[in-house]
Order: C-alpha cells, then sequence, then structure tokens
C-alpha cells in the first residue's frame, strides 16, 4: 500500500472511459489543468486508451504533466486489448500514477482501494460457477477481483483508524448503474459480487465506468454510493468539462 501525506482532502474529481487516442497530443491538457484547479485527487476509472496501444498510453502519459493533483487510475478492458497492460502500467506510474490493481493508496484521510473488476451479472442473474470449465473460469475471474478489493480494503482497515475509504473500479458493482444499456450485455458489464466487500468493509462511495449509456448515480444494498462517470454519461448530464465531483 502506498501513502502520500496531503492535508485533507475535500474534492475528488471522478472520470471513466477517456479512450486517449494516438492522435490527441495536446487535448487533454487544458482539461487536466481545470481539474487540478478545481479537484484535491483525480480518479482515473478504466479504459483509459482507445484499443489498448502503448503509443495511446504515451499520449496520455504526456498530457498528464499538465495535472498537478494526485492521479488514482485502474485499467479497463480496452487497455488490455492487445496485451499491452503491462507496459501502459510502466509508463503511467512512471508519470507519478498511483495505479491500482488489488492495492491501495492513502492520500490525506482518504484511502483509495482500485481492482478493475470483471463481469458476471448483477443479484438473482448473477452467474454461478457451474457448467463448462469456461463458464467456471469466466465466474473464477469475477471472485478473484472481488477478493482483490476485498483485500485492498481490510489492509486500509488494519492500518489505518478512521479512514474514509473510497473504491476506484471500472466494471460496476450494481446494476442501477448500467440500466439504459441492453440487458443482453449485463453479465458483461459488471458484478454483484463486488459490492460485497464494498458493504461489508463500509466504503464511503464507489466509482466506476464501462458502461456508456448507463445512469451516473445508485447505491448498493447497504447504501454506499455508486457512481458511473463514464465519460459519455457525463457529457450526456451536461457536465463540462466531463468530470464528477464528490465532496468529502
Amino acid at each position: 500500500m502506498q501513502t502520500e501525506n496531503k492535508t485533507s482532502i475535500t474534492n475528488i474529481a471522478a472520470v471513466g472511459d477517456i479512450h486517449v487516442c494516438e492522435t490527441d497530443q495536446g487535448k487533454w491538457e487544458d482539461f487536466f489543468r481545470e481539474v487540478s484547479q478545481r479537484a484535491d485527487v483525480l480518479l482515473l476509472c478504466g479504459d483509459l486508451t482507445d484499443t489498448g496501444r502503448v503509443a495511446e498510453a504515451e499520449v496520455l502519459a504526456h498530457e498528464l504533466k499538465s495535472c498537478t493533483i494526485p492521479v488514482v487510475a485502474v485499467l479497463g478492458n480496452h487497455d488490455y486489448e492487445r496485451d499491452n497492460g503491462k507496459a501502459i502500467r510502466k509508463l503511467l506510474i512512471n508519470e507519478n500514477v498511483h495505479l491500482l490493481d488489488g492495492d491501495s493508496v492513502v492520500i490525506g484521510d482518504v484511502g483509495f482501494a482500485g481492482v478493475k473488476g470483471f463481469g458476471g451479472g448483477f443479484d438473482k442473474a448473477m452467474l454461478g460457477m457451474f457448467g463448462e470449465q469456461m463458464i467456471k473460469d469466466f465466474v473464477q475471474e469475477a471472485v478473484d477481483e472481488a477478493l482483490k478489493l476485498d483485500g485492498a480494503l481490510a489492509r486500509l482497515d488494519s492500518e489505518h483508524v478512521d479512514l474514509k475509504k473510497i473504491a476506484v473500479l471500472h466494471y460496476a458493482p450494481i446494476k442501477a448503474t448500467v440500466e439504459g444499456e441492453p440487458e443482453q450485455i449485463f453479465p458483461f458489464l459488471g458484478s454483484s459480487r463486488l459490492a460485497e466487500p464494498l458493504n461489508r468493509r463500509q466504503v464511503l462511495a464507489a466509482f466506476h465506468g464501462h458502461a456508456h449509456i448507463g445512469v451516473l448515480e445508485g447505491e448498493t444494498s447497504k447504501g454506499v454510493k455508486v457512481f458511473n462517470v463514464s465519460k459519455p454519461i457525463l457529457e450526456r448530464e451536461g457536465y463540462d468539462p466531463a468530470f464528477y465531483l464528490f465532496q468529502v
């Protein structure tokens, strides 16, 4: 777990699915400057690159030089499209991004735990570990991601007292924030397994992306706030520039 000393955080900016392209040089500089002026930390909720190309991550890394506040991020499915996850991770870490994958970082009095997450469906329609091995493997990936999230949150609990906990995800932990997408693809948009550690560890709020036609805000069965901060949703809701501000 990483720790960064900082005065008390009041504003968290969050956005997912920025899908940076190789032709985006200069496109994001003003965005990151404004975020830095209005927030204390920036969350990037996956799909940082458009097609998982290293060149796209290089553009993002350069644009992030305009960001003067801590950046906490997770990768998304697009970032793994070309099996360049390790290279993309290295590039962003070299720009001081706190890139989380089952680990956490403490900034001021807020602890951030992050995983990419995975699919599997929601509530009574959640896929069970039964049948062909490929189905079991699919479900096991979702279980593993939920366990990684739980472990990261547990370490925050064990090492810090009275810490406000925020979860950073790419896939959705609840059905409510993907409503509007075709129901047929719900199993590929997230999993209720991710909600279990949010409830158990008394997380203050969770942020995710991935579902571009979902709903901005929902909550778990235990009242944990969940925000789908996919850039297309924020733009549809009139956020300009497209980031969501959450005060803690």
